[in-house]
């Protein structure tokens, strides 16, 4: 794995593995398939920002909804949940465990359903994928949510920690917008404030927004602390959890992997 500074676009790219339709089959191959979806219920931000700005019942979608943990999930707290994802032998292998999830194979960019269609919008670590940009999933995710409804996206995230990084140089330079894609791209860290700027010029309003994951940004970005960082990372006893907590608690705003975004759809004049 090889991470490039995007000096232009203020944002980080990872070469490690093309993140197309095979990749993510081989990702989501396991042995028990009930198991993994239901783990799903296990991510409690899922639960309060969804109940936060929706009521149940109202209908709810999971774009790139890999093998379905959320869509069963948000199934589960009472909402009417879809999702739809590009990665075939996923979705039905899910299907035949779980034939009552409405998933459904399709492209994030041309949605086969109706305009206004969603109160709200789950996209979680997708749109950092493509190479070209993601302008065609915001205005796709704006059509087919209804006026007033709720986007939520995560992206990985140009912390403070690897925006400090990146001044120093401590991350080689590519220019995404002079080098045509590399074959084994897999996804960049992208700006918070950047995002927001080009989501609101789509017909959003930026509601809030954090940094979370500190855990694992401490891990990826300090060498000297990744052997502990990875006991944390992986570790399931009590101890490791507490410590997770806290290190999360204490650093999410400086070295936070993940970027938490809700935005409000807005009728364009």
């Amino acid at each position: 794995m090889q991470v490039f500074f995007d000096k232009n676009n203020f944002r980080l790219i990872m070469i490690k593995q093309k993140a197309d339709e095979n990749y993510w089959e081989n990702h989501w191959i396991s042995e028990s398939v009930e198991k993994q979806v239901k783990l799903g219920l296990q991510d409690k931000i899922i639960k309060k920002i969804t109940e936060k700005y929706l009521f149940k019942k109202q209908r709810v979608i999971d774009a790139g909804c890999g093998i379905g943990q959320t869509v069963y999930a948000l199934e589960k707290y009472g909402f009417d949940s879809y999702g739809i994802d590009f990665a075939k032998e996923t979705i039905l292998k899910t299907k035949e465990i779980f034939p009552e999830l409405k998933i459904y194979v399709q492209d994030v960019r041309k949605m086969d359903f109706p305009d206004n269609f969603f109160d709200g919008y789950w996209s979680l670590g997708v749109i950092e994928h493509f190479w070209q940009g993601y302008d065609e999933i915001i205005k796709e995710a704006y059509r087919v949510l209804r006026p007033d409804g709720f986007m939520f996206l995560t992206v990985p995230a140009m912390s403070p920690l690897r925006r400090l990084k990146a001044i120093l140089g401590f991350y080689p330079i590519m220019d995404s917008g002079k080098n045509s894609e590399p074959a084994d791209f897999y996804q960049f860290m992208l700006d918070p404030k950047s995002c927001i700027e080009k989501i609101e010029k789509q017909g959003f309003k930026f509601l809030q927004g954090n940094y979370y994951g500190a855990v694992k940004g401490i891990k990826d970005e300090t060498k000297w602390l990744e052997p502990i960082m990875k006991k944390v990372y992986s570790g399931n006893n009590i101890f490791y959890k507490g410590i997770r907590f806290l290190i999360n608690f204490l650093f999410d705003r400086f070295a936070g992997h993940m970027y938490l975004f809700v935005f409000k759809k807005v009728c364009q004049k």
